[in-house]
């Protein structure tokens, strides 16, 4: 029976090696095992001193296993002795008794942990956490002598050092009794970084959330899931690979920044923030550089970054670059063309793609895919040719919702999940289960106010040609969008709205200039004393409450229901505009009841210039987003830049007024209350189709969970078939889409075929032969007819420096104020910078608007910098010749 053992515990340490070898504490091991001859304990030693303890203890596995001279029992005198030196965990793994694999993982996890922060942790008071340790069993008396010698000879940092190495050979669960030693020695700033809670060191307060990427929770259907390629997976189904772990590095597309090159493209109202710069600043400062600096070179790249060298040199000086998708692909497209500033995916060996459910058609996270499929099917080509392929980095992509894309039925829900897995490459699918989120579900209600009268919208053409026409239904759009705005903000605020318009065009209106004033029109003065007559009856009408919509009055009540019933409640209310986040935070500061139940509220909107409201910058963000984590603020009202992406504290209830999107953005909302017994409310006017909206979301939701199940239980094969298949159409596509492009570019007429008018007055412009293009985006006017059509106006919150140019200043039509750009200083040139959708285009006989001037079927010449920089210094020189004269 004892030699039946001994065979067994000689398979199972053969099993366990890799794990053992890193658990087993060699020296005091040696000592107590009577059954190894002294010979043999003699090499083990002698290897101990020359190569270390892992590379001894891995001798020692190999003198045990195939030792023939053995003592029958010694496998009883092994497991003893390790027992007896403190390594109990190796002691149950040589039992063939290791710990369940979530255990285990978590384990691994915390070890881990404290590799990364080693070298914050060897500042600890070693000698008194040492003695806690004793006390509560994680060292024996000898670990402690030790540890307690070595700081006599070698200092502090020596002793920390070998008591980190000695904690973790413990079994499962040192974790939280060494976080308690150092709470109770006073490393309360340790034990806060090892929790991932928000540090006091340099300002950087930004807690780190080590469950859900992309900053989401789960919720009782939703998944949160990572899919990436992983060769050595070899299971027959998905769903063998099961499991939560998973970390986020890189940001979404969507930024102009010093790297970009190509077409400028306008964002919606508080687009997906995934790629701005906070988000990149917050993956560097609160979670990969934090924790990873201290072994490898971590730096990010965006449009805040004042580094002032290429971002290929950026990728050869540093280990890990957190950056922008568009970044990326930038630079990745400059080497395709043969540009020395380029970069190829082989210099990687790893992309981690944050929030990849925008890997979809038409996104920048797809185009830099379709570079990796098109390479990894040429690597099969070269490898039926014998030639080696070109190394190809391994993919993790991470979301806590791919979504169904629109989808109306399970099969069409089925394949889009596959898309997204052929886009990204996938291997596997990893999932959080459905029992392990259903108790972090919030609980939901929709709250429904009373219908109000619905407001039509108005769509008069910039086209038009009479003047009249168009500034009146300029006005009446600002009018309408107030009405719009009554519906969920105060009238007081949707007036205001209206006001500050009129103030602001009467401005620009007066702005004078050396020479005289802006015209204002006929039509233009009308419409200003038509305001300015009816002001006082607006404000009258305003102050009555029959007129204020029911929305607020029910968002009202569920506010004061969360604060009245809380012990201490934090929430987030989200809204679609810039403009009625702010106003909804101005009134509840404003109204005393909300203060009687506690409420500090504040605001937090995108830093985007795209609406006519101003954006706040990075730092403004920061500072309110670390102000909600310290709970100076315990109520955000946001916009969408809240959903993903930027670390927000959790929280016990969200609501969602008067909005809804798709199934994504409604699991990313109501993923934000991640507290215990959170809520999560859709405050909506009845009869506008928001409840109903929200249940096909639900509906949506369900579908995803099934369709990604259903996904992992694919048969591989079945799996690796249907990958193939939207891989190569995938590349087909984009085949046909650059010959597309190719025979656009070769009919694209001279510039002299078009013109630009003002899109508000229609006074002409300028030719399109007198429009350049810098860097491939930019395209500029620097003649000297187009100055004197123009005023420049300062534009603080569009000031941006970059690597060669920097944007400072806005451009207007001097005759009516209109918006046309903005004034670039490109190596020290003015370039007035023009944007299409300003402007209407004479095309031969036709007028036309464009929103993106990629749009437009005309090739532009690019800058000659050396010669308008040679014209600037003749009429510099002649300038000083006058002078002189």
């Amino acid at each position: 029976m004892s030699c039946d053992k001994d065979a067994e515990t000689r398979h199972t340490l053969d099993c366990f090696r890799d794990r053992l070898k890193r658990l087993i504490q060699v020296e005091p091991l040696l000592d107590l095992l009577h059954f190894l001859e002294p010979d043999r304990k003699d090499r083990i030693k002698a290897k101990f001193r020359e190569e270390g303890n892992i590379s001894a203890a891995t001798l020692l596995i190999d003198e045990i296993i195939h030792s023939k001279n053995c003592e029958q029992g010694w496998s009883r005198e092994l497991v003893t002795a390790l027992e007896t030196v403190g390594c109990k965990h190796a002691a149950k793994y040589v039992l063939n008794s290791p710990p369940e694999p979530t255990e285990e993982a978590e384990n691994d996890s915390c070890v881990r942990l404290i590799d990364l922060l080693q070298l914050t942790l060897v500042n600890m008071k070693t000698a008194d956490v040492c003695a806690h340790c004793r006390v509560m069993g994680l060292l024996t008396q000898e670990d402690q002598e030790n540890i307690l010698k070595l700081i006599e000879n070698q200092g502090n940092i020596g002793g920390a050092r070998l008591l980190l190495k000695r904690l973790v050979k413990n079994e499962a669960g040192w974790f939280s009794k060494f976080l308690q030693a150092l709470e109770d020695t006073e490393h309360h700033e340790l034990v806060r970084e090892l929790r991932g809670e928000p540090c006091n060191e340099d300002g950087e307060a930004m807690s780190v959330e080590t469950v859900e990427e992309g900053e989401q929770s789960c919720s009782s259907a939703t998944v949160e899931t990572n899919m990436y390629t992983n060769s050595s997976l070899l299971s027959e189904d998905l769903d063998s690979s099961v499991d939560s772990s998973g970390l986020g590095a890189c940001a979404d597309n969507e930024e102009v920044d010093m790297y970009k090159e190509g077409e400028e493209e306008d964002l919606t109202e508080d687009d997906n923030p995934s790629g701005t710069v906070p988000l990149v600043e917050q993956h560097y400062k609160a979670e990969f550089g934090r924790f990873l600096k201290h072994q490898y070179s971590v730096e990010r790249v965006s449009g805040a970054s004042q580094l002032k060298i290429s971002f290929p040199q950026i990728i050869e000086q540093n280990d890990i670059i957190i950056c922008t998708a568009q970044i990326l692909e930038n630079s990745l497209a400059k080497a395709k063309n043969g540009d020395e500033d380029g970069i190829k995916l082989s210099q990687f060996t790893l992309m981690v793609i944050d929030e990849c459910h925008h890997t979809k058609k038409g996104g920048v996270y797809n185009h830099i895919m379709i570079r990796y499929l098109k390479q990894k099917h040429q690597n099969q080509l070269l490898k039926k040719q014998d030639k080696s392929p070109v190394p190809l980095p391994q993919i993790l992509g991470l979301t806590a919702s791919p979504g169904v894309g629109g989808a109306m039925s399970q099969q069409r829900a089925e394949e889009h999940i596959l898309q997204i897995c052929a886009n990204l490459d996938a291997f596997t699918i990893k999932t959080k289960t459905f029992e392990e989120e259903e108790a972090k579900t919030p609980f939901k209600r929709i709250a429904r106010a009373e219908e109000r009268k619905e407001v039509i919208p108005l769509n008069v053409s910039a086209k038009e040609e009479n003047q009249k026409v168009r500034v009146c239904a300029e006005h009446l759009r600002q009018y309408n969008e107030a009405l719009h705005q009554s519906n969920t903000i105060r009238m007081s605020d949707a007036f205001r709205f209206l006001d500050k318009y009129h103030n602001e065009e009467l401005k620009t209106k007066s702005i004078a200039d050396e020479e005289g004033t802006v015209t204002i029109t006929d039509t233009e003065r009308f419409l200003f004393t038509l305001f300015k007559d009816n002001k006082a009856k607006l404000q009258e009408l305003m102050g009555k409450p029959q007129y204020e919509n029911n929305s607020l009055a029910q968002l009202k009540t569920n506010i004061l229901k969360e604060f009245s019933t809380r012990e201490r409640a934090r929430g987030i209310i989200f809204t679609r505009t810039r403009l009625s986040a702010i106003a909804l935070c101005q009134w509840i500061q404003e109204n005393p009841k909300f203060d009687e139940v506690g409420v500090s509220a504040s605001y937090l909107i995108g830093g985007g210039d795209q609406s006519v409201v101003k954006p706040m910058t990075a730092a403004e963000q920061k500072d309110v987003l670390n102000k909600f984590r310290d709970g100076q603020i315990n109520l955000l009202i946001a916009t969408t830049v809240a959903e993903e992406g930027l670390d927000i504290a959790e929280c016990n209830f969200v609501i969602r007024y008067c909005l809804v999107t798709n199934e994504i953005a409604m699991i990313q909302a109501r993923g934000r209350g991640r507290a215990e017994d959170s809520s999560y409310t859709l405050v909506a006017e009845a009869g506008s189709g928001v409840a109903e909206r929200e249940s096909v979301n639900e509906y949506r939701e369900k579908m995803m969970s099934k369709a990604i199940a259903k996904v992992c239980k694919m048969n591989r094969a079945d799996y690796e078939k249907k990958i193939r298949e939207f891989q190569m159409q995938a590349i087909m596509e984009e085949k046909v889409k650059i010959k597309k492009k190719q025979q656009k570019g070769m009919m694209k007429e001279p510039p002299s075929k078009i013109s630009l008018s003002c899109r508000q007055c229609s006074v002409f412009v300028c030719s399109g032969e007198d429009i350049e293009k810098i860097e491939n985006m930019h395209h500029v006017n620097v003649t000297t007819q187009f100055s004197k059509l123009i005023t420049v106006r300062e534009n603080a919150s569009l000031q941006e420096r970059l690597l060669d140019y920097e944007t400072n200043g806005v451009i207007a039509c001097k005759n009516c104020g209109q918006q046309w750009g903005s004034m670039m200083l490109y190596k020290s040139i003015e370039c007035p910078c023009l944007h299409i959708k300003n402007f209407v285009v004479t095309y031969g006989s036709k007028k036309k608007t464009f929103s993106k001037w990629s749009e437009l079927p005309i090739k532009f010449p690019a800058f000659d910098y050396t010669q308008h920089a040679d014209l600037l210094v003749e009429d510099s020189g002649e300038e000083e010749d006058m002078e002189t004269d």
